[in-house]
């Protein structure tokens, strides 16, 4: 036991996280991987605003353009905002319910490293031939047409990291179902778990149409197949149903464990239980059944015929009730309450009404009838970026301050953490608020310039300059975060003071087996309970005893990479006489590694009483 205290070498630090099995380790390397991944992709959001800042721009070539724009949205959505949030759930979600793991470490590990090596193949397509070009959703008729790699980049690339987030979504729905505290009902279960297990469900759901839609896409152009050619009988459109059927929940898969961050906030810096608890959770489940039949409003303009659209439109507006409960929900939770103004309630509170906003204009776009006209303008651009920025990038940034404390036991500077929110805040609004009208005028998505005269010169430099200050907000966001890590200031396990539930309750950072004593808990907001009762912990559930633990894996880096390898070699098969050994070798190391663990006995080790009791009188001492 006391060797986890001596300080380890570089070496031993890497080697420690490829192998780890941890849930809280899991979720810094989702932290420090998506967080790579956003900066990526902010990079290729800048280069279209500069691209776009004055008329007849040649900064990028069309094609080019054509490249970053569809590697800006896969990355975004795929590589930046899900595994981002797969950190905050990863890191807090097994403490709110009092479990000492995730059901399946080995599978939270593995599903990381198929996320990791996915978008890594991903992103060598820029330095291999040329990144996908048929935009983020990659229609088929505009795909098939590809040239070159690009195209199977994205498939291959997408498989690996899909199977990854399945991996992950089925691990915490097993896990919030099995292994809940004792005294930890369904209904007593923090929003932030609930979100999280409403979100799994959904990725149970949306991720085959999508690994579906992939695996033809990759038919089609790998092996002659004729799913999506109607030449040869197959259907183009289906493409677009499998990818929508996916992508609509997806936007839920993504908004709803952001829901559950603010939900976290709101209750913490109001001082104040959150107004209105079991109707957040019916809307919270309601968002989830309902997210899966509006898949249609993204293809009004298909000619899918009058009784489609309508059936879809209405989903569509129905859906906007349950978002409604959850809105005013927050409002009143904020009503009487002792509002603390922190970093992160400041994203909360600017949160809404710029959610609000995307929210209206969805509803505008819902309407069938007008959505001929505001489908495939900048109108589109602005709404979605109002759900998606205004909500999940809002609540990622929220959730980084907020849980920054408990994941490394450090306190962001608040100074900077607020010159972050304002610079961001602005900055988005300037970005997108415009681009509303710049879609009414009439300007098409996708284009990578205008011309002078045509009304659209202002509004596209505004739009730029907003997204420069995002940029700048980005980098002190940034500059904070080395300067809070060189400072390495340690907090205590509530530094905010407030904290509800049972995450709070723990040493920060959470000691590698979590809860030395599984939790009694007694009721909603457990840890506030037991605070208001005058006491300091938790009232433990169980008397102390030996803790089993699992060992660590280099196993799954090896399945994911044989993965890795594998697609190089399907993708050049037929151009290089080097390609089917390539795949044949990446196959061998995956399933090899698939044998070895399936041989091998491994029961994990146990963590003893007597050691346990050893640390609490240290921790007396000290």
């Amino acid at each position: 036991m006391s060797t986890y205290a001596q300080k380890k070498g570089v070496g031993a630090v890497i080697w420690d996280y490829l192998t780890t099995v941890d849930h809280k380790k899991i979720a810094i390397l989702y932290l420090i991987a998506g967080g790579f991944f956003f900066l990526l992709g902010g990079l290729e959001a800048m280069f279209i605003r500069i691209q776009l800042a004055i008329p007849n721009n040649n900064f990028v070539s069309a094609g080019l353009y054509n490249e970053i724009l569809t590697m800006h949205g896969t990355t975004m959505i795929f590589l930046a905002a899900m595994p981002l949030l797969f950190a905050f759930m990863n890191a807090v979600m097994p403490l709110q319910i009092g479990a000492r793991d995730v059901a399946f470490p080995f599978l939270n590990s593995l599903g990381f490293w198929l996320f990791f090596f996915g978008g890594i193949f991903l992103n060598l397509s820029w330095f291999l031939g040329g990144a996908p070009d048929a935009g983020w959703t990659s229609y088929a008729s505009l795909s098939l047409a590809s040239e070159g790699h690009g195209i199977d980049f994205y498939a291959l690339g997408l498989q690996i990291a899909g199977f990854g987030t399945l991996i992950g979504g089925i691990n915490f729905l097993v896990t919030i179902i099995n292994m809940r505290a004792p005294g930890m009902t369904y209904m007593r279960m923090p929003l932030f778990t609930w979100s999280t297990f409403v979100a799994s469900a959904l990725i149970l759901f949306a991720f085959p149409p999508l690994t579906i839609g992939v695996f033809f896409l990759t038919f089609d152009r790998m092996f002659g197949a004729n799913f999506f050619d109607h030449t040869m009988g197959g259907n183009t459109i289906i493409w677009e149903h499998l990818f929508w059927i996916f992508g609509h929940p997806e936007v839920y898969i993504l908004i709803l464990p952001s829901f559950g961050i603010f939900s976290e906030i709101f209750a913490t810096f109001s001082r104040k239980r959150l107004f209105g608890y079991s109707s957040m959770v019916f809307a919270t489940v309601l968002i989830g059944f309902l997210g899966f039949m509006v898949w249609a409003h993204h293809m009004f303009t298909t000619g899918l015929g009058p009784i489609a659209n309508a059936i879809f439109a209405v989903a569509t507006m129905a859906i906007a009730v349950p978002t409604g409960i959850k809105i005013f929900n927050w409002i009143f939770t904020m009503w009487g309450g002792s509002i603390k103004f922190t970093t992160p309630m400041l994203y909360a509170v600017a949160f809404i009404p710029s959610f609000v906003m995307g929210g209206v204009t969805g509803v505008m776009l819902g309407a069938a009838a007008a959505d001929y006209q505001y489908h495939d303008t900048y109108f589109v651009v602005a709404h979605f970026h109002y759900v998606i920025v205004g909500g999940v990038v809002f609540a990622l940034l929220a959730g980084t301050h907020f849980y920054w404390p408990k994941m490394f036991g450090t306190m962001l500077n608040e100074l900077l953490g607020k010159i972050t929110f304002w610079l961001f805040l602005i900055g988005f609004h300037l970005t997108f608020f415009i681009q509303h009208f710049l879609g009414l005028i009439g300007m098409p998505r996708r284009i990578f310039t205008f011309l002078p005269g045509q009304g659209l010169e202002t509004g596209n430099l505004i739009s730029t300059i907003g997204a420069f200050l995002m940029a700048v907000a980005t980098i002190v966001l940034l500059v904070n975060i080395v300067i809070t890590s060189v400072k390495n200031v340690k907090v205590g396990n509530d530094p905010w003071g407030d904290g509800r539930t049972l995450e709070w309750a723990l040493p920060s950072p959470p000691p590698f087996y979590n809860f030395k004593q599984l939790p009694l808990v007694r009721g909603l907001d457990p840890y506030w309970i037991e605070k208001m009762n005058g006491n300091k912990e938790m009232t433990p559930a169980e008397p102390i005893g030996d803790i089993h633990m699992p060992n660590n894996s280099f196993i799954p880096f090896m399945i994911s990479l044989g993965l890795f390898i594998a697609a190089f070699g399907v993708m050049y098969r037929v151009d290089h006489a080097w390609g089917l050994p390539v795949l044949i070798a990446g196959l061998a190391i995956t399933f090899g590694s698939m044998m070895v663990r399936s041989i091998k006995d491994d029961h994990g080790y146990h963590i003893h009483k007597e050691d346990l009791l050893e640390d609490e009188d240290k921790g007396v001492k000290a």
